[in-house]
Parts: C-alpha cells; structure tokens; sequence
C-alpha cells in the first residue's frame, strides 16, 4: 500500500502507539513497518523523523502540551499531541500542515480538543523550566552524566538527540565508527583466533574476520540468546567473514582456559552513550539498571580473562559514559594495562580511553585494553 502525506503520519502514530503502549522498540517495529510501507525513500525518512524525534522528545513535548491541557487525555489523544507537539516545536513543520493533518488522525470524541491545543502550541514562544525538560531526559539521567562528565554533559545529550551519521565499512556493513574503533583496537591478526564474548549483531565480530576487506583472523562470536546468535550467523553469511556463531553463556563458556589469542568483550551495559541510536531507552533504563549490569560486567569480565592465552589480549568496551560500567571494574589479575593510543577520537580516561557523543558525532563509548602477562 502506498501512503501520502496523511498515510505518513497516520503509520507514524500507529508506531508511536506502539512504542508508547506496548512497550515495543523502536529500532525493531519502524525498520519492520517501514520495509512494508511500500514508501518512496523520502516519506520513509519522515516517517522515521516523526517516531524516533517524537520519542526522543516526548518530555518536551509534554510540557509545551501540558501547559493547555487541565485534564490527562486517553493514551491515544496523548500520542497525537506529542506527534503534532514534535512537528511544530521540533521538526520544522508548518503549523497548517503539522495542525491539520494531525488533528485528522485524533479520535473523533477529542478532535476538538486537540485542534485547540495543537493551534495554541503552534503560537507558543517555547521556554523550559530547566534543562532536563529542555532536552527531554528523565532527571537522573541529566544528573548522573553532569555527575560523570561535567560540563560537558550538556553538549553529549544536545547530541544524542540528533539522528546518528549512516557509516558504512567497505564491506558494505553499516557500522557506527566509534564501534569501527572497538573492532581495531582489538589487533585481531591472520591466523589468531578470536573470542567475542557478546557479539550480537555481529558487527565487530565481522569487522574483525571479513576476507573481502583483508584477510583476518578466524573469529568466534557468541551470544547468549538464540535469536540474536542467529542474527550473528546471518551477518557473517552477508559479508563473507571467517566466523562462526555460536550460542553460549559468557559467564560460563564453553572453551578451555587460555584458548584465544584475543578476546573481545563488547559488554551488555546502561546504553547512555548511545541514546540517539535508540530512541526509546532514556525511558526505560533506570538508575537501578546501571548497578544491576555493573554486576553482569564484573562476571563476564572474569570469564572473559580466563579465555586468553598468556601475552594475549582482552578489550572491554561498553557504549555508555559511565566510571560503574567501565573504569570502576578492576584490573583482572594476571593482567597489565596497554596503554597505547588506540584509532581513533579517543580521550584518556583513567587506565581506559572515552569518546563522547560530541566528539566526533559518534555514539559514546569506552574501550580498555588488557594484555596478559602470567
């Protein structure tokens, strides 16, 4: 089925219902819809604008809508106000445009009422009653990063509101290049093999081991759940990397001690250094969240260290900006530091190395470098 302009928004909505009702994930249903849509590229785009910007913003948008609002509207009223909140406030849209063909998608009870709000909205001189609103974060969020990274925080989250770049490897797969980065920092060398401990979708993992590029390592990558082991699998298939996927537990693999030359542990984590890539996960993790991963990461870093053989070398990297999840976690015994700069915009940070967002329009992250030594 093909769409117009009102089809645009009216598959946006639907969307956006989705992620606000359902509790469905953003970067899973609007790739799935939109691939159906049967939408020329530009409609798409918008279409994505809408759900991802309107996610992302959906405090902001609440605020400008509250202030006309003396009663909470049903759950789809809200979504058609956030939707036309966004495309006034946010996106650029002309008011007759964003205002009219929204009201049309309302239920036909509160049409009025949303034509009502969305018109005052649309003559609002903006102000916000503090930064948190303003960019549209939960508090502790905007806390915890001013806490980690100062006075800089500001400019890492102005940033993880903006779509992220599209970068594409040689090899025809779309990779962040701060992720790029983790995949060299690991070394990986024709004929050493190599472990990544938590791999999917498999992107470091192929960048490590793909033949059409350079020839490289041979590459193991595991994740603990079938489904994404399988994304693995198709993914090595695509690219033509020497790999195989396996599906395996990282706090209790299958392989012997000492059995890889170089292993990669890309470790589960908070996500708050890749926020703009998932546009639904400011509303989801909670301060609790980091504490519980912290606790995760301790146990597969232990695994992970037993994995590499003596002088051989373990990465650990997190795309988050927090010291819980990255620097905090000790040394694992019998290893020393590599110190060395590793590609890329990294900045020191401790014994490890931080980008942020705003350093070169990547997501955030932090890469250590161990080397085993006994």
């Amino acid at each position: 089925m093909l769409f117009g302009v009102i089809g645009t928004r009216a598959l946006a909505l639907q969307l956006l219902q989705r992620i606000e009702n359902d509790g469905a994930y953003a970067n899973l249903v609007v790739p799935a819809a939109l691939s159906s849509s049967g939408l020329e590229p530009r409609d798409r785009a918008f279409v994505t604008e809408l759900v991802y910007g309107s996610t992302r913003m959906r405090r902001a948008c609440d605020s400008v809508i509250d202030r006309y609002v003396l009663s909470e509207p049903d759950a789809a009223t809200r979504s058609v106000l956030r939707l036309g909140a966004y495309q006034l406030v946010f996106a650029g849209v002309p008011p007759h445009a964003a205002v009219g063909e929204t009201v049309s998608l309302a239920p036909k009870r509160t049409r009025g009422f949303v034509n009502a709000v969305l018109r005052k909205v649309s003559r609002l001189q903006v102000t916000w009653p503090d930064e948190a609103t303003e960019l549209s974060y939960p508090d502790w969020i905007v806390d915890r990063l001013h806490a980690e990274l100062g006075d800089e925080a500001r400019a890492a989250l102005a940033r993880m509101n903006e779509a992220p770049p599209v970068s594409v490897r040689d090899d025809g797969y779309t990779q962040d290049r701060s992720s790029q980065w983790v995949a060299a920092a690991v070394g990986a060398l024709p004929g050493e093999r190599v472990f990544d401990m938590c791999a999917a979708p498999g992107g470091k993992a192929t960048a490590m081991a793909t033949r059409s590029v350079t020839p490289g390592a041979f590459v193991v990558a595991a994740d603990v759940s079938p489904v994404r082991s399988g994304l693995i699998r198709d993914n090595i298939a695509r690219v033509g990397a020497d790999a195989v996927a396996v599906c395996a537990d990282g706090t209790r693999p299958p392989f012997a001690v000492g059995s890889f030359d170089r292993v990669l542990l890309d470790a589960p984590c908070s996500g708050l250094g890749a926020m703009r890539r998932r546009a639904d996960s400011r509303w989801r993790i909670t301060p609790d969240t980091i504490d519980e991963l912290a606790a995760l990461q301790t146990r597969l870093l232990a695994s992970a260290a037993l994995l590499v053989r003596p002088g051989g070398t373990l990465v650990y990297s997190v795309c988050t900006l927090t010291a819980a999840e990255s620097i905090d976690h000790p040394v694992p015994a019998g290893f020393t530091v590599d110190t060395i700069p590793p590609e890329g915009t990294w900045r020191p940070y401790a014994h490890g190395w931080r980008v942020l967002p705003h350093d070169d329009d990547t997501d955030g992250m932090v890469l250590i470098r161990y080397r085993r030594v006994s």
